[in-house]
């Protein structure tokens, strides 16, 4: 996994979220659809089952917004270094060094100076 890409990993990682959403939603339209079973009378049964479905319903909706924003952001990272890869670096001249050790010594002898008087 070291040399995978990122936008590889992007889509892998979403993937998994993408079926744990799933997983979870299918539990809890489950729990749902057995409360409609158990329910004693038809009215709330019926309401446990609008809410399985309306939990399926949303829960597909999530995952595939999730999985959407995944792709988006795998491709414009695969992008950005296609385009990185392919623009030439310019060399930039190198600037003198500034010789930060002489500054110093000059700032601490004049507080000796100051110290002294």
């Amino acid at each position: 996994m070291a040399e995978a890409d990122l936008d590889v990993v992007i889509r892998q990682l979403a993937r998994q979220l993408q079926t744990g959403l799933m997983t979870r939603a299918k539990e809890r339209r489950d729990r749902f659809s057995g409360l409609a079973a158990k329910a004693k009378g038809k009215e709330t049964g019926n309401r446990f089952k609008m809410m399985a479905k309306a939990t399926m319903e949303q829960a597909t909706a999530a995952a595939r917004r999730l999985q959407m924003s995944a792709d988006n952001v795998a491709d414009s990272y695969a992008r950005a270094m296609r385009v990185a890869a392919s623009t030439p670096v310019e060399a930039k001249a190198e600037k003198p060094a500034k010789d930060k050790p002489a500054k110093k010594a000059a700032k601490a002898k004049k507080a000796k100076a100051k110290k002294a008087k």
